[in-house]
């Protein structure tokens, strides 16, 4: 096997949502990786992933971006270059959920989640896309979900937002394959983290997932790394468009 395959050194990796959850684990991986970090996140003063990530022997800085702030997210991958002086991997992690039986689904709740999980998506992969593509390398790697396959139950702007995600991820991987810029997705299955609490405290609803998972259990955040790291690396120079499942074998039943 090449050496080094799946090694990040001297490559500089953007990460949304690297505060908590799976981007917290997959920030953290990147840089187990040998990857520098950059965090784009909404509180500059929250730097407990940047002290971990430093006491790896790896640079991180932290980025200021909100995700609501469309100046910010616009702003935040030419911040990346400017203090790092490139960026090799995007990996968009970030993401919200709101639950509401459709006809009561609120405008305000819908608009929010679409704009943080889809159209933010697109933004800073749009804004990484102007450095890579010049530059002729650099890998894209999107958080996609089950429900970029199934509907869910309740869900409806998180369905169509990661819905988006996944035809989005295709459509730039088409553009900027020749360019040696992958553009990929992770598909989560249920994972213990915050944004899944309601189910996993409904007693009925936490029993039907664990009854049709395979592996029979929820997945954690850092089931996530080796899939990020892979995706992130020469591993995954042929790999284009793809959308990566890591969900204990949901899909596959």
């Amino acid at each position: 096997m090449k050496q080094g395959l799946f090694q990040l050194d001297g490559k500089v990796a953007a990460v949304t949502g690297g505060t908590r959850g799976i981007g917290r684990s997959v920030a953290i991986g990147l840089a187990e990786a040998g990857a520098d970090i950059a965090l784009l996140q909404r509180k500059p003063d929250q730097t407990d992933v940047k002290e971990e990530i430093e006491s790896l022997g790896r640079t991180c800085h932290i980025i200021a971006c909100d995700l609501n702030d469309a100046e910010q997210v616009k702003g935040a991958i030419p911040s990346v270059v400017e203090t790092f002086g490139k960026i090799d991997i995007l990996l968009n992690a970030a993401g919200i959920q709101r639950r509401s039986d459709a006809v009561d689904f609120s405008e305000e709740d819908w608009d929010e989640v679409i704009n943080i999980n889809l159209k933010t998506t697109w933004v800073l992969c749009q804004q990484a896309g102007r450095y890579m593509v010049p530059q002729e390398s650099g890998k894209i790697i999107n958080f996609a979900s089950l429900l970029s396959y199934q509907g869910g139950i309740r869900v409806p702007a998180y369905a169509a937002s990661k819905g988006g995600v996944s035809q989005l991820t295709k459509a730039l991987s088409n553009e900027w394959a020749p360019h040696h810029v992958n553009v990929n997705s992770i598909v989560p299955g249920y994972v213990a983290t915050d944004m899944n609490t309601a189910l996993i405290n409904d007693e009925n609803r936490n029993q039907q997932i664990l009854d049709r998972i395979p592996a029979g259990d929820w997945g954690k955040p850092e089931d996530f790394i080796g899939a990020a790291v892979f995706l992130a690396s020469d591993a995954s120079q042929y790999i284009h468009g793809h959308q990566l499942a890591v969900d204990g074998g949901w899909l596959g039943r």
